[in-house]
């Protein structure tokens, strides 16, 4: 049993199944192999296990690409496609055979079947133990063979696990498992080993549901003589209740955060976090996750999906976040969710008065809640909050103000000024006024501060909506 040498760079991979879009779970393993790559100066490279022909998608491969990029996960080179290397799989399969590690079988299925239905007459579980597994070649039939496994019979397989800890499986469990079937297509054990061989991948972190593969897989790094990788099987994710994740706990889909407007850096921070903890660290960036990131901050239990600290999080991205970077993504998830995109002069405006929008927004929908004011267009429609605010004397004192705003010189002063002026005037608090002004500019009594609207929108467009309400 050979190791990778221990200098040597590190090269990870994520390995889906393009048979549907990329999972909730796929994408905190993809995460967690980017992150332990990218900190290392290593590879994180990418393959696509299309060999279930049935039911992989090209339109599934590209939704599992979109789902990375969207996370902001690169990785190194082409992705690898599974299928196309099957002739290359079939090849290590005779190899073994000349190694003497595998041998051909030509027993049938119906054999098989029979052995199989006999040992549970005799209410016992066996291992299909091959009659060809030490028959003389000469006594082989002109037949179609599978190639299988010569699994050791004693004794016991030690998986060290980075995350699990030191697993050990009894040999007997282990059957002669098929690396090549009777018509030569490779079977997934022997494909994965084969491609993590070649790719020349040094740590194989992936879900806890691959541990029961990791004996069987180290047999054949075995019998070839190969290095074995670093193992580290991650937990699962279960939803709030502690149950497996499925449907009825909401998203399951990356690409359904995107839509729901949640945003990248605050996904990945949440993934990063969940089941894996750098002290009591809660917020951080990417950069920080790079370098913090090592398996043995992976807890061995299942890690609980959390809405409530997800929208959190991605509230402390969105504020943190660049104005020009946020408006990008805003635009992006604009086009996931399949809303109309924000025209040239909406988004100019946005970038104007994203320092003020950003704050306490948690979601993409959230922000744009409160932008409002930017994106709609006159006339102004109210909500009944906003309708109620406009009592008569409100509207009086709205149009009372424009001729002074007129020839207001539009900085934060002397707006000021001028509003708390009027407020005096007609002997209410600010307060009472900002209602009447919200509902004017906003349509809403919730919104940016009255001030943050009036400069962002102009001093002509502030004008115009003051004397729609007022009228």
């Amino acid at each position: 049993m050979t190791a990778h040498p221990a200098d040597a760079p590190v090269v990870t991979r994520f390995a889906p199944s393009p048979t549907g879009y990329l999972h909730i779970g796929g994408g905190r393993t993809a995460l967690f192999n980017w992150l332990y790559a990218r900190g290392r100066g290593g590879k994180f490279l990418l393959r696509i296990e299309d060999t279930d022909r049935e039911r992989s998608t090209p339109e599934a491969t590209a939704a599992i690409l979109r789902g990375l990029t969207w996370l902001g996960l690169d990785w190194d080179g082409e992705p690898i496609s599974q299928f196309a290397r099957r002739d290359r799989h079939a090849e290590v399969a005779h190899q073994m055979l000349a190694r003497g590690t595998a041998y051909k079988c030509f027993s049938t299925k119906e054999e098989i079947d029979a052995f199989r239905a006999e040992a549970e007459a005799r209410g016992t579980y066996a291992l299909f133990q091959s009659p060809w597994r030490d028959a003389d070649p000469a006594t082989h039939p002109d037949a179609p063979f599978a190639i299988r496994m010569k699994a050791p019979r004693d004794g016991e397989t030690v998986i060290d696990d980075q995350v699990q800890g030191r697993v050990v499986i009894k040999n007997e469990t282990l059957d002669d498992m098929i690396v090549l079937r009777s018509d030569a297509t490779p079977t997934y054990m022997l494909a994965v080993v084969v491609d993590d061989h070649d790719m020349g991948v040094t740590h194989v972190i992936r879900g806890d549901d691959h541990l029961v593969n990791a004996a069987r897989q180290q047999m054949i790094y075995d019998a070839m003589g190969w290095a074995i990788p670093v193992w580290a099987h991650i937990p699962l994710i279960h939803g709030p209740d502690g149950k497996k994740l499925s449907k009825r706990h909401g998203a399951l889909g990356v690409e359904e955060y995107q839509a729901m407007g949640y945003p990248a850096a605050g996904m990945r921070n949440y993934l990063t976090r969940l089941g894996w903890a750098h002290g009591d660290a809660e917020f951080f960036t990417s950069e920080q996750a790079k370098q913090w990131f090592d398996l043995k901050g992976i807890g061995r239990a299942p890690a609980r999906l959390d809405f409530k600290k997800l929208e959190n999080l991605c509230g402390q991205h969105i504020a943190a976040g660049a104005d020009a970077a946020l408006l990008s993504e805003l635009q992006a998830y604009l086009a996931a969710s399949g809303q109309p995109a924000l025209t040239n002069a909406q988004s100019a405006l946005m970038l104007k008065g994203m320092s003020s929008l950003k704050d306490r927004a948690k979601t993409f929908p959230e922000l744009l809640e409160k932008a409002r004011y930017i994106t709609v267009s006159r006339p102004i429609s109210r909500d009944e909050a906003a309708e109620k605010s406009l009592d008569p004397v409100s509207r009086g004192i709205l149009k009372s103000l424009t001729p002074q705003l007129r020839n207001a010189s539009w900085t934060k002063d002397d707006l000021e000024a001028i509003l708390t002026g009027a407020a005096a005037e007609n002997g209410i608090g600010f307060g009472k006024l900002a209602a009447p002004l919200r509902a004017a500019l906003a349509g809403r009594t919730v919104s940016p501060s009255v001030y943050d609207m009036m400069l962002v929108i102009g001093q002509d467009e502030t004008i115009a909506r003051l004397e729609d309400a007022a009228a």
